[in-house]
């Protein structure tokens, strides 16, 4: 679903104008990825989202490959004939030669056309291709393998469909083919050992090996040169995959990864540079209102309330208004994602604010609800009675006795209220029940840490094992109305090639903290000139060790606990701010120059470039907020300092800083797509920026 926004007038800069077009008209994009209406972890969400704009660039000429999933096209795509003559020929002999191959939209915006491969109908020849994979590559993968074999599967039926397609063009053809990830590599190896008129684009979205060596506890990034890669694969029995990996990436006219640090790994075990960026977007909605998002970060933080006071009935000793929502969410990777280093973290902020004074009471919530109804229902009682006498008193022109608008037996029903809801225990830290929760590596490390909610923990910690979803008689929130509603999100990843969440956190104008190890915090780090005054915090987890990190963590959270409710209203204005920076109309430049540079390496007659050189301009930066002290001893915070008696101070004004903000900062250029829909800019502009 695209996340709405208010509207900004910032948009994303620095990328220099190429005066050569391209024209597309003869040529055909193919983009093949195992995750094509077929839901299984990121590179999905990074698909969908830039069918749009892609389908927006290519028109008719543009088609999805993936497999075959009958649950997923049920519910997704619309099955139809194929309107291309040409592929409508190659689909045809591939189904009469004993494959299974479908064609529909994918019912998402854009409405992308979709090839779909029925992957496991075709396994007769698994055999057949994994002794041509061998005789052809020298690559041997074991039969135990399942993702394997189906990778091995899918990248020839591709690599057929291609073929196919190209052999019933009546003209010579301009394919250019886009493989995201390995379980679609060898498909585009394949077509370079076939020497198909393929333009081949390859994208890593993470590398195998460095997924496998980070959840080995390794210190990864300072001694990428050192690694043995093909014993470390080995070791961890992933040489077959890690070898279809590398070979995609070789092979590839073009290489793209989506992050400057994962540039870096990929360079040392791909033993390939990657020839562009290509960073993830969202889809951005705009509101028409310009602070609407402030009023639905109010609304959904009520809801949160709401969950707060149910889970902590009989110990709610804290002031709501006061407390503060911290969150963390990802995949259930204990040290990879930073649950570790945030648990320690919150432990060390717990003391700090125990020994302080500072009126605020972080939580870390990620979710559910306990209802009270019996509380709730005595509430309601009392308060009927009271309004009725209170009501009856006025009628009659006289001021309420107030000793006389309880009666005993409403004293009675509260007391009889309060002694139902009081709990000798302490309140609960999970809001389910765990199957051997003494192996949980959260659990473990909350009872290691000592934070188990008493009433003088500053710290209130929840642990929801289960996604979020406004279906939940627990919590009915979806995850972005969830994230809209809390006031910071923390992910402090060791290993997170470019990292979705806090994206979506700056999109929804939220504060984050990312590390300098993250795609994310790498792109706001080039772009933004000074990241914690817009409200993104960047962990230093490369040169630091794993204590003075932690230490830094518990800086940055104390830091905004000491800010007053004024102080983080400025902060998650700039924070939306930068939602054009991960807007797909923007970070879409980026794939469309990787396309045009693959066409001008596969089909040199026909297309040319002129990448510009490195030195020669500068990326954009946004320029440091008008209001922040330049002075780094008054720098302290990241927005004003400021008491809650000095919410009349004129000092910051948000209309004037952003009209500075937009001086800095040019509109992009359209021109005309395919659908006559305005594109974003010229295409050849990208080259500095890399």
């Amino acid at each position: 679903m695209p996340l709405a926004r208010s509207l900004s007038i910032t948009s994303l800069s620095g990328l220099e104008e190429w005066d050569e077009e391209f024209d597309l008209e003869d040529a055909v994009l193919f983009e093949i990825a195992w995750e094509v209406a077929n839901k299984v972890g990121g590179i999905y969400t990074v698909i969908q989202t830039k069918a749009r704009l892609t389908a927006e660039e290519w028109g008719e000429n543009y088609f999805l490959v993936g497999p075959y999933v009958e649950s997923n096209v049920r519910t997704q795509v619309e099955l139809i004939e194929p309107t291309n003559p040409a592929l409508k020929r190659a689909i045809d002999k591939m189904n009469s030669s004993g494959c299974k191959v479908y064609f529909g939209r994918w019912l998402i915006e854009g409405s992308p056309y979709v090839v779909l491969i029925d992957v496991a109908f075709t396994a007769w020849n698994l055999d057949k291709w994994k002794k041509e994979l061998w005789d052809n590559f020298s690559i041997g993968v074991p039969w135990f393998d399942r993702e394997a074999n189906d990778a091995v599967l899918f990248g020839f039926l591709t690599a057929w469909l291609l073929g196919e397609y190209a052999a019933q063009c009546e003209e010579p053809p301009h394919i250019l083919a886009h493989f995201h990830e390995w379980l679609a590599g060898l498909g585009l190896a394949l077509c370079r050992q076939r020497q198909l008129p393929v333009a081949t684009i390859f994208t890593t979205h993470a590398t195998l090996l460095g997924r496998y060596l980070c959840a080995g506890s390794v210190d990864f990034y300072n001694n990428l040169a050192d690694f043995n890669v093909d014993k470390e694969a080995g070791d961890r029995q992933i040489y077959h995959r890690y070898c279809l990996e590398r070979t995609a990436a070789r092979c590839a006219h073009v290489f793209t990864t989506v992050s400057q640090i994962t540039a870096v790994e990929a360079e040392h075990l791909l033993k390939r540079k990657p020839d562009i960026i290509t960073p993830n977007g969202l889809n951005v909605k705009k509101f028409s209102a310009m602070h609407e998002f402030q009023n639905l970060h109010a609304q959904s933080k009520n809801r949160i309330q709401e969950f707060i006071r149910g889970h902590f009935y009989g110990h709610l000793d804290f002031n709501l208004d006061k407390c503060l929502f911290l969150f963390i969410a990802g995949r259930y990777e204990f040290s990879n994602k930073g649950a570790d280093i945030f648990l320690e973290a919150l432990a060390r902020l717990n003391y700090l604010l125990r020994v302080s004074c500072v009126c605020a009471c972080p939580a870390l919530c990620v979710c559910v609800c306990v209802h009270v109804y019996q509380k709730m229902d005595t509430a309601q009682t009392v308060k009927e009675r009271f309004g009725k006498k209170l009501y009856e008193s006025l009628l009659v022109g006289q001021l309420p006795d107030v000793s006389k608008m309880l009666s005993k037996d409403d004293f009675t029903m509260m007391k009889r209220a309060i002694f139902a809801t009081q709990r000798q225990c302490q309140p609960p830290i999970c809001t389910h029940n765990m199957l051997e929760d003494s192996n949980d590596p959260i659990l473990t490390c909350i009872r290691r840490i000592g934070l188990f909610n008493s009433s003088a923990d500053r710290v209130k910690v929840i642990f929801h094992p289960e996604f979020l979803s406004s279906t939940s008689p627990l919590l009915p929130m979806d995850y972005e109305e969830f994230v809209r509603g809390c006031h910071l999100g923390v992910f402090p990843s060791y290993y997170e090639p470019w990292g979705y969440t806090p994206a979506e956190c700056t999109v929804m104008g939220i504060p984050s903290i990312s590390t300098n190890l993250s795609g994310f915090g790498c792109f706001m780090e080039e772009h933004i000139a000074d990241p914690s005054a817009y409200g993104i915090y960047i962990l230093d987890r490369r040169y630091r060790g794993v204590d003075e990190s932690c230490n830094q963590l518990t800086s940055y959270l104390f830091q905004f606990c000491q800010q007053s409710r004024r102080a983080r209203i400025i902060q998650r204005n700039r924070t939306e701010r930068l939602s054009d920076l991960l807007d797909w109309r923007y970070l879409g430049r980026y794939y469309i120059s990787a396309r045009h540079m693959a066409l001008a390496k596969a089909f040199p007659d026909t297309y040319f470039y002129q990448p510009h050189d490195s030195d020669t301009a500068q990326g954009f930066r946004y320029p440091r907020p008008a209001s922040v002290p330049p002075s780094p001893s008054l720098s302290r915070h990241s927005s004003p300092r400021q008491s809650e008696a000095e919410e009349d101070d004129d000092r910051y004004d948000e209309d004037a800083e952003a009209e500075k903000d937009r001086l800095n900062i040019r509109q992009p250029l359209t021109l005309p797509s395919k659908k006559g829909l305005p594109l974003v800019s010229n295409l050849g502009y990208l080259w500095s920026v890399i």
